[in-house]
């Protein structure tokens, strides 16, 4: 304790720093000391990818040092080497992981994990978070899950993935068209929209299990894309039963506790503040969508953007009083941020010209996903809110849009 209370943490906010060196020789089987492993090259390899991810290290290539774990770590620059070594059995895999600081020459991080042999790329995220919590004192973002929708053809499905895009899971299967995939917060649920009935209605299901899932509103017309509450107790809906789309203040159950907007043009694409007292939603009750800021205690809504021909699909970050969204400049769809309690200008983070859409934060408050255009589809892509590192971040037949992130 008292070593971590001196550690000096990395601000991983600021955009100058510096990336952190980290070699990641290959895993050691300790039952082979010495023979160099396929697994254990590809354990190394999965953990290097994760820990890059964030953004903030730089990893040393294993072909400069041969892969070996007794490298002079000093000469090769490295601020830190991971050393780690597995003992497997015919179903299960061991793990002893170190965080060594080559200029403390002390280690100072390790931990053990079992678990079965389907579960080490898991184990695997699970260990870099702590190392990303070592460094900057705040977890990784390694474990977290991604939903996305993959449109085959006609059909638009909701998958869940990792950070990498190692393991795929299909979550819907109506074959037809589902879209808006949302975490509920503080719990293992996933609500999404689908019009497999004939109406657009939303429907939850239990991530733990795959085989059921139920519908929480089947009002006629739009039953869309709820923001939780940041305790999971309410939601907000878009609906359009009265004709015109509206935001209503519904309970975790969809019953309906108050209508927010009233008719005056489209409102949708809500978004709650993490303190829970404001939500940002998309309006064209000016002539096109542009954003507006609702505060939740006294229900005064104000506009919030007025450059780009259009504005939407707002995402509050978890972690500070800053939104996403995507403007359209110039005929593309660029994502900019905004202070959305601050009078200063919104920034903006993409500019090539490719369509950027649905973008959603990381739940860290450090990375922004969102769908690129890439010709007639879409891919997932991930970026640093300040513009750095933009990369797509897994490949799969189909279009993928809609992506959202949870831990």
């Amino acid at each position: 304790p008292a070593i971590g209370a001196e550690r000096v943490y990395l601000d991983i906010s600021t955009t100058e720093t510096r990336k952190i060196k980290i070699a990641v020789p290959w895993f050691q089987n300790k039952n082979l000391s010495g023979q160099k492993q396929k697994l254990g090259r590809d354990l190394a390899d999965t953990l290097a990818k994760a820990l890059k991810f964030h953004g903030i290290i730089s990893i040393i290539p294993t072909s400069d040092y041969g892969g070996t774990q007794n490298a002079n770590w000093s000469s090769l620059g490295a601020d830190y080497a991971i050393l780690a070594n597995y003992t497997p059995t015919a179903s299960a895999i061991k793990f002893e992981m170190r965080l060594y600081d080559v200029a403390g020459k002390e280690v100072i991080m390790g931990k053990s994990f079992s678990g079965t042999m389907q579960q080490k790329d898991k184990i695997i995220f699970k260990f870099c978070d702590s190392v990303i919590e070592s460094l900057t004192g705040s977890p990784g973002i390694a474990a977290t899950r991604i939903a996305f929708v993959n449109r085959k053809d006609s059909i638009k499905e909701v998958y869940l993935t990792d950070i990498l895009g190692k393991e795929f899971r299909q979550v819907t299967r109506h074959k037809h068209l589902t879209v808006s995939p949302r975490f509920v917060p503080k719990s293992n649920y996933l609500t999404y929209s689908s019009y497999h009935t004939g109406n657009q209605n939303l429907y939850i299901t239990d991530l733990n299990q795959s085989k059921t899932t139920r519908a929480l509103s089947r009002r006629k017309g739009l039953n869309l894309a709820p923001a939780w509450s940041p305790d999971g107790r309410f939601m907000i809906l878009t609906l359009s039963k009265n004709g015109s789309p509206d935001l209503y203040l519904t309970d975790y159950k969809g019953k309906i506790i108050e209508q927010l907007t009233n008719r005056a043009g489209i409102n949708v694409s809500p978004t709650w503040s993490p303190d829970g007292n404001y939500i940002v939603f998309v309006s064209d009750r000016s002539g096109k969508p542009q954003l507006y800021l609702m505060d939740f205690r006294t229900r005064k809504v104000r506009r919030l953007t007025y450059e780009g021909s259009e504005n939407a699909e707002p995402s509050w970050s978890p972690t500070a009083n800053l939104i996403v969204y995507s403007s359209l400049r110039n005929g593309v769809y660029q994502l900019f941020t905004l202070d959305p309690l601050q009078n200063k200008p919104p920034e903006q983070v993409t500019e090539d010209l490719s369509h950027h859409e649905s973008p959603s934060w990381s739940p860290d408050g450090q990375q922004i996903i969102f769908a690129k255009r890439d010709g007639k589809r879409n891919q997932i892509y991930c970026i640093m809110k300040n513009g750095s590192y933009q990369r797509r971040i897994f490949t799969l037949s189909g279009s993928q849009t809609y992506p959202r992130w949870s831990r």
